[in-house]
């Protein structure tokens, strides 16, 4: 079959490209990883308080992760969803050796630059493709740096990240059907490229080697996503970005919720770091627009607005219904338009008010469970 990327080739890039971290002696590494589990355990209860969800499986403790441990997992990930797809897509054809082998060394080489660069970026993620569930990670190193960079509170900035993370295990393991719901659309969107006449391993392996084109040129204006998409990939973007803007927003509307009762200068981290998140120079911005990372920051504004008008409608039980079934997620359309959203699925303003945590809704003992999320400082 044909290999699209050289996986083990790509994790030894991500490896080597990737940035160093901060200074630490192996004393002060063991009290932050040790730190960082603690106060995701800790974060679990606030999450579940607030949010009425419940997470119906036992999952693993949270991972604490190094740089290339966090791309070594993302490679796994990946290299478990896409050799499928590959081969379905292209009938498992025997490819001409020589091209092929070529062309996934230097698929290998770009998609390790992608995840060396992401891999001193990202704070943490719930990797949803791997195992049964999905797993937390955390990346320490990054974690470090930034709160030493922002001069935040250790213990309260390492809290503040652990509740955004949780919220996400939490919406993929409190609704039952969330994670089999996004794992079809991404079938659904490999599934549509093949009503392209170029193949998707060819728009796959031209959309990476733009990444260098963006680091030549800091004003182009494409992205990934631009590149490799037919007409039909575009209608199921439309749900998955709904999806993710919904996922993203809500754990950015639970982090906010329960910080000032919580995190002591949540007020300073979060002034701080949204600050620090708009910086950049112009060659940094040019990357992250092409490989997504904008989208996601605006992901976070008009995903917690939605959230924030949805639950001050309908109170946090009412807003959980939003979780009975893939019908009842928002529309593209209607993340700017709670009432949209709130008229569609049948409810009434006010409906299961009963204070933040609520009782009967979704993800509760009596009922459900809940991306891939992964939080970047915007560095």
């Amino acid at each position: 079959m044909t290999q699209f990327v050289d996986w083990d080739l790509a994790a030894a890039t991500a490896g080597a490209l990737g940035k160093s971290g901060p200074r630490v002696t192996y004393d002060e590494a063991a009290a932050v990883v040790a730190d960082l589990r603690r106060l995701t355990d800790e974060a679990a209860g606030h999450v579940a308080a607030y949010t009425g969800l419940t997470s119906r499986v036992d999952h693993p403790p949270v991972r604490v992760v190094d740089r290339r441990d966090w791309a070594q997992v993302n490679i796994e990930g990946l290299r478990t969803v896409i050799a499928p797809l590959i081969g379905k897509l292209t009938g498992d054809r025997a490819p001409n050796p020589i091209a092929d082998a070529i062309g996934s060394r230097v698929t290998a080489v770009q998609a390790g630059g992608v995840l060396a660069y992401l891999s001193g970026r990202v704070l943490g993620q719930y990797e949803v493709f791997s195992g049964e569930h999905g797993r937390l990670l955390l990346v320490a190193p990054n974690i470090v740096e930034v709160e030493r960079k922002l001069g935040a509170d250790p213990r309260d900035f390492r809290l503040w990240v652990a509740l955004h993370e949780v919220t996400h295990r939490t919406q993929f393991t409190a609704v039952p059907w969330m994670r089999g719901y996004f794992l079809e659309q991404v079938q659904a969107f490999v599934d549509a490229s093949q009503s392209g006449e170029e193949p998707l391993a060819e728009r796959l392996r031209r959309a990476v080697g733009t990444l260098s084109d963006a680091v030549r040129d800091p004003e182009s204006r494409s992205s990934v996503l631009d590149l490799v998409q037919t007409p039909a990939q575009k209608e199921v973007l439309d749900r998955l970005t709904a999806l993710m803007t919904l996922l993203e927003g809500h754990a950015e509307f639970v982090m906010d919720g329960v910080g000032p009762e919580v995190i002591p200068s949540v007020e300073t981290i979060r002034a701080r770091f949204n600050r620090r998140r708009e910086a950049g120079n112009p060659l940094e911005k040019a990357v992250r627009r092409l490989l997504g990372v904008d989208v996601k920051m605006r992901q976070y504004a008009e995903g917690r607005k939605f959230v924030h008008g949805a639950v001050e409608r309908l109170g946090m039980a009412g807003f959980n219904k939003i979780f009975e079934s893939p019908a009842t997620l928002p529309r593209v359309d209607e993340l700017g338009d709670p009432d949209a959203w709130v008229r569609r699925v049948g409810l009434q303003a006010g409906e299961g008010v009963g204070g933040q945590g609520g009782s009967e809704g979704p993800g509760t003992d009596a009922t459900s469970e809940s991306g891939p999320a992964s939080r970047p400082d915007g560095d």
